[in-house]
């Protein structure tokens, strides 16, 4: 008479881990830690556990590779992550299958479809739009999945985000202080989260610190560095210029500067301007940028760990990473005084 068969649920409950964890050690998956393998493998000899055959082949199927998807390789912010991410992967074991969404989601899409053909362990993803039909496949797979970056409103997986409320209001209270009024702002698009969080938050901080909320003075651009360079070209044709620009992000910034030194404005003295994120040569210009700055590596290392643990079975909280106002001499002159 034989006794009871012995299934990996009895062998994770033995090691005190998840079935999903007891399967992937027994499968040979290496995103596991080394305390959670050896429980594992203890309670699978003392149980007399042998995986079935089929199950283990289909279990193989899955791969040890990982699926980071950015928005735009191009643009130093996201190459930083991806070097991040990929490293704190390579650490765990994980190798990292790489695409660019280029700002586009039809070819988000494309990497996506990628990734699910592929059978990634799982995928971090600075997410386009408002959740595609390939995004949507993601999870209906139940592959393990953790925004960084940006968000869709509507799906609920782990993220790990930055507040950039905090650093816009400090960059507008900092301009307000200087006597600026009238500041023009560059947009990132607001099909995406970031694009209308800073938005938000640089209208409000706007009126609370007293800044004209004249429409004119917001241009929408798409984060990339020739919708910089048209914001500034459009608010420097404004009847009323402003004194300042604050541009969402560094591109945007550099597509700004390019324009406004074209131009003959002098950053610092003319016209004030201030990036989101910052870059390792904008404080060797000749007027050092000031920058909201946050902190991309550890935004990197933070998503490969909060997908680690949703690989593992756990539900881990999304995170909010500080921004911070770095001022540096492109904002050192108060403004002319101003005729109406």
């Amino acid at each position: 008479m034989t006794g009871p068969v012995i299934t990996i649920k009895d062998v994770a409950a033995l090691a005190g881990v998840s079935p999903a964890t007891a399967s992937r050690v027994l499968s040979g998956n290496p995103a596991t830690s080394s305390e959670a393998m050896a429980k594992v493998i203890a309670a699978a000899s003392k149980l007399g556990y042998h995986p079935n055959a089929q199950a283990r082949a289909l279990r193989s199927t899955r791969t040890n590779v990982v699926g980071l998807l950015v928005s735009d390789v191009r643009n130093p912010f996201f190459a930083n992550l991806a070097h991040a991410a990929e490293q704190a992967a390579l650490s765990k074991g994980l190798v990292t299958l790489l695409g660019n969404a280029n700002e586009s989601i039809e070819q988000q899409d494309r990497y996506l479809d990628t990734f699910i053909s592929q059978r990634v362990a799982g995928v971090i993803a600075a997410p386009q739009g408002d959740g595609s039909p390939s995004l949507r496949a993601v999870l209906e797979r139940g592959i393990p999945t953790v925004f960084v970056d940006r968000t869709v409103d509507g799906i609920d997986v782990p993220s790990v985000t930055t507040n950039s409320d905090s650093g816009i209001r400090q960059a507008v209270e900092h301009l307000a202080r200087q006597g600026h009024s009238r500041v023009g702002y560059i947009a990132g698009p607001e099909t995406t989260s970031t694009g209308r969080e800073r938005l938000r938050s640089f209208a409000q901080a706007a009126h609370d610190f007293g800044l004209s909320e004249d429409p004119a003075l917001t241009f929408i651009g798409d984060f990339q560095p020739a919708s910089g360079a048209a914001g500034a070209r459009h608010l420097l044709a404004l009847p009323q210029r402003p004194t300042a620009v604050l541009a969402a992000d560094s591109p945007m910034a550099v597509g700004a500067l390019s324009t406004l030194t074209r131009e003959g404005i002098r950053i610092g003295s003319d016209m004030a301007l201030i990036a989101f994120d910052d870059l390792e040569w904008f404080p060797l210009l000749d007027a050092p940028l000031t920058v909201i700055a946050h902190d991309v590596e550890v935004m990197g290392r933070t998503a490969v760990q909060l997908l680690l643990d949703v690989i593992d079975g756990r539900r881990p909280e999304s995170v909010v990473l500080p921004s911070e106002l770095i001022v540096r001499a492109s904002t050192g002159t108060p403004p002319r005084r101003q005729v109406s």
